[in-house]
């Protein structure tokens, strides 16, 4: 085991120097942007349709979707149109994942407190248990140098820290049951604190966090970095859309979303060029934010009660979303 840590930490470190800022959900592919958006929806149903969600892209363009109830990693050939799939461990329950820049697959074992890690080549599977031996991990992002993944543990009340060259778990405690995560460019960990109606903003070299608070019922859910630093947050609670200053740890702006209060916005991510990109669960809708403009435009989905958890720009900006209800992946360009 030792071994294999050290050649993935050596790997991981030497494969992302003077890398593009990752951006979007901090899933080491840097998301693109699509100047000539045409609203195209296209939609596969996936083989295990077992509350599948969060997809990712991988480094070949590929996308791989977490199949927490079925207990599997899939994998879609975007060019091909088909899936693969990997059976993982005995309860691990996948809930987020991310695809590195080379091409491994990161997940969080929500059902057996673990971080996983699967070689989509050989098949292998290592897991890394958190200290505490639980906490369901739930949401996981990796740092820009590719040195470490950083995650929620929304039971357990916690972030946690997958140091890989090492393969240990540091552990943060926080409360609010942290949600969604994301870094900003100075490497701060900003988390969704949806419970106590706070987000987290964690100082990884003095292990300190601090707070910004929002109105109650506000329910801060999923967050995403732009790429001119500023981080975007949906107020599931409010019906909003929320940017927030990292640097002056303030909330910038609020914006109402085109359902209102009962739309439920959920995902959050934001595309090469800085259009945020929110979905609105409740009605089966997503909307492209233009933040320089204004412009707000609504994509009516073409699927009924899909519930999208988490949503991905590619890098050739398309927009990929995974329909944990009606078990369908879906893609918008």
């Amino acid at each position: 085991m030792v071994n294999l840590l050290r050649i993935l930490g050596l790997a991981l470190l030497t494969g992302t120097g003077g890398g593009a800022w990752a951006g979007g959900s901090n899933y080491a592919i840097a998301p693109g942007a699509r100047p000539d958006f045409a609203a195209k929806v296209s939609e596969w149903p996936v083989p295990t349709p077992e509350f599948a969600r969060d997809p990712a892209a991988a480094p070949d363009g590929n996308i791989y979707i977490a199949v927490m109830r079925g207990n599997k990693i899939a994998r879609f050939d975007t060019r091909a149109k088909t899936f693969k799939e990997w059976d993982l461990p005995p309860r691990a329950r996948p809930h987020g994942l991310l695809v590195d820049k080379q091409g491994i697959v990161w997940y969080t074992g929500n059902g057996n407190g673990s971080i996983g890690r699967l070689d989509p080549a050989t098949g292998r599977i290592t897991e890394f248990r958190t200290p505490s031996g639980g906490g369901g991990p739930h949401t996981l992002v990796i740092s820009d140098d590719g040195s470490a993944i950083w995650f929620t543990l929304q039971g357990g009340d916690k972030v946690g820290k997958l140091d890989l060259a090492s393969g240990r778990i540091a552990e943060y405690k926080t409360s609010g049951g942290p949600y969604g995560i994301a870094l900003d460019k100075a490497g701060n960990v900003w988390f969704c604190r949806m419970g106590d109606n706070m987000l987290g903003k964690l100082d990884p070299k003095t292990g300190k966090i601090a707070d910004i608070p929002f109105p109650p019922g506000s329910l801060p859910r999923r967050m995403a970095t732009a790429p001119d630093g500023s981080i975007w947050v949906t107020l599931y609670g409010a019906g909003k859309l929320a940017k927030v200053d990292p640097a002056s740890n303030k909330v910038v702006k609020e914006y109402s979303l085109p359902a209102g209060v009962g739309g439920g916005p959920y995902a959050v991510t934001v595309d090469g060029a800085g259009v945020v990109w929110v979905n609105e669960i409740h009605t089966d809708t997503v909307v492209r934010f233009n933040p320089a403009s204004g412009d707000m435009k609504v994509v009516t989905l073409p699927s009924k009660n899909v519930g999208i958890r988490k949503m991905i720009v590619d890098a050739e900006g398309r927009l990929w979303y995974m329909g944990s209800h009606n078990g369908r992946l879906g893609v918008v360009e």
